[in-house]
């Protein structure tokens, strides 16, 4: 009796994660992409992580961060976020404009021009940091900072803003001991902050996106790239 031929097994490759198939970065070309979050979130550690990956692929990239980017918002900076420390206190006014300051020049000298030469434009913080911090937690109308960002954005737009959310008990935990003016103001203006970030969110769902970032770093990056595939998908097509 012949023996039976043996059966070939066809060896199938395995799914692949979302997150593995990095197309979707091309769509975001000529973007404008903002990472925002509570002090702690951990957003900072996923901006490195697609601005690396993004370059890994050859797409053109303009990396900024705010407040600074620019010699001038540098030394904004330096005035905003400096360690806490007797006479550093300043009216939650001319904190707000003093981002503002520094975002107007950070969008003039650097993010319309990238945009113009088709470079993905990749911020840490933009305007819906200053309506969390100064506005939800701090108390100034959202109608003012808004008037004011449209000056001095010369109403600029995000494409997408990703908001990576996290409570202020798990994000105070992350911080280093050594706190900026920001980072110290208390776990009550940390959670006003958050809500802010959230009600955001919630008033414009075609903006904003919320990926959680109370989980591990690798989580949360699957979490994210399966979020901006998403959106890349629905990305209003470029005039």
């Amino acid at each position: 009796m012949q023996a039976a031929a043996p059966v070939s097994k066809a060896i199938s490759k395995p799914a692949r994660a979302p997150h593995d198939d990095l197309s979707w970065l091309a769509q975001y070309r000529a973007r404008f992409v903002v990472f925002e979050g509570p002090d702690g979130s951990g957003k900072s550690t996923q901006f490195r992580r697609l601005a690396d990956t993004a370059k890994a692929r050859g797409i053109a990239l303009c990396e900024v961060r705010e407040p600074g980017g620019t010699p001038v918002g540098e030394r904004i900076r330096d005035v905003l976020l400096a360690r806490v420390q007797p006479g550093m206190d300043m009216t939650l006014r001319c904190e707000m404009l003093l981002y503002m300051a520094s975002r107007a020049e950070l969008v003039e000298r650097r993010i319309r021009p990238a945009l113009k030469a088709g470079e993905l434009v990749l911020a840490d913080r933009f305007v819906a940091s200053t309506l969390a911090y100064q506005g939800a937690a701090g108390g100034l109308t959202g109608a003012d900072i808004s008037a004011v960002a449209r000056v001095a954005t010369q109403n600029l737009q995000p494409d997408l803003v990703v908001i990576f959310d996290l409570d202020e008990t798990a994000a105070a935990k992350r911080l280093s001991p050594l706190l900026d003016r920001m980072e110290a103001k208390g776990a009550a203006f940390h959670r006003k902050v958050r809500q802010g970030y959230l009600d955001l969110a919630k008033g414009d769902p075609s903006r904003y996106a919320t990926v959680d970032a109370s989980k591990d770093a690798e989580t949360v990056w699957q979490s994210l790239c399966a979020t901006m595939a998403d959106r890349a998908a629905h990305l209003a097509p470029k005039r």
